[in-house]
């Protein structure tokens, strides 16, 4: 990781600086609070937040582009109270053209002011000055930003961190992207029952991003559903449980049974018992722009007549100067 010219810059007892690795155990600390306000229970080893500073292996696809990390962090009153990490992806062919030569926020973390910590703003202030001033100095042609905590689920802005928000809309980031909501269902909901049609039955096999359900009657797939039981991996663990996730959902238009998803998604529960997870994620994107829920898709009503409910709500897509 290669380290930013960065200068100390103070204020009130408050330096920004670069991450030192004895700041480990405080920056995995006010990580693990962002990521428990959006998934229950959820936590990082420090190992893993450490890991992520220098490599993402699970972007498999974005991660390669990228040619320098930088990440730094306010520091007051000997305690590290905000942190963030940024990515510069490289300017060839071979990149992706919405990546090619972007500066991004990859993440932010803060505290939020308290009645014990009043000047909370402040520092997230100056670390999001430091963070602009390090974009300038690498003279990307566009800046982003990002809330992509290597935690499940943690992507975007989520509408949990309005402190986090705000220091964004107060340095001139702006939402260009769009919204999606993530939901979850307790897997004991999820009930298998018999197969709504006579010779309607389920194979199993390896799909496009984990583990796939297909249904199938006389010759003919209906549907299926991708569930991802690695979340629950013991450095991404909850602590009251294990999380996996749905990949893909969809089955055929004009199938013609009646209750085939609530059957399918029953049959993928009963694997997921299996394999010790007790909740399940799913994901979509809704029209929504605001807190009203009133423009939700119809693929949020069926997941929420299946046994889902919302869980956050997060802002994809903020661009520096929109």
């Amino acid at each position: 990781m290669s380290a930013p010219k960065v200068s100390a810059l103070k204020a009130s007892a408050l330096q920004v600086r670069p991450f030192h690795r004895d700041d480990r155990d405080q920056l995995t600390e006010l990580v693990n609070r962002h990521v428990a306000a959006v998934v229950p229970g959820g936590s990082l080893s420090v190992n893993t937040v450490l890991n992520s500073l220098t490599r993402r292996p699970d972007e498999f696809i974005v991660d390669p582009w990228v040619s320098e990390r930088v990440t730094l962090v306010a520091e007051q009153r000997a305690f590290v109270v905000a942190a963030a990490h940024l990515l510069r992806y490289r300017p060839d062919g071979d990149v992706g053209p919405d990546f090619r030569d972007l500066g991004m926020v990859d993440w932010f973390v803060s505290h939020p002011a308290a009645s014990f910590w009043p000047d909370a703003d402040e520092a997230a202030d100056l670390l999001m000055g430091a963070c602009l001033a390090q974009l300038s100095r690498w003279g990307v042609r566009a800046r982003a930003a990002d809330g992509a905590l290597p935690a499940p689920a943690v992507y975007g802005l989520p509408r949990v961190w309005p402190h986090v928000r705000a220091a964004y809309e107060r340095a001139g980031f702006r939402h260009t992207g769009h919204t999606e909501v993530i939901l979850v269902a307790p897997v004991s909901a999820l009930r298998p029952s018999g197969p709504p049609l006579p010779g309607l039955a389920v194979r199993r096999t390896l799909g496009e991003c984990s583990t796939r359900l297909t249904a199938h009657l006389d010759g003919r797939d209906l549907g299926f559903i991708e569930v991802d039981t690695a979340l629950g991996r013991p450095e991404r663990q909850a602590h009251n449980g294990s999380l996996a996730d749905i990949g893909n959902f969809c089955t055929e238009p004009g199938h013609g049974v009646e209750g085939l998803e609530a059957w399918l998604l029953g049959e993928a529960a009963e694997w997921l018992r299996l394999a010790g997870a007790d909740r399940v994620l799913a994901y979509e994107t809704s029209d929504d722009t605001s807190d009203d829920t009133s423009d939700d898709t119809e693929a949020l009503r069926r997941l929420t007549s299946l046994g889902f409910r919302e869980l956050v709500r997060t802002d994809r897509g903020w661009q520096h100067g929109a």
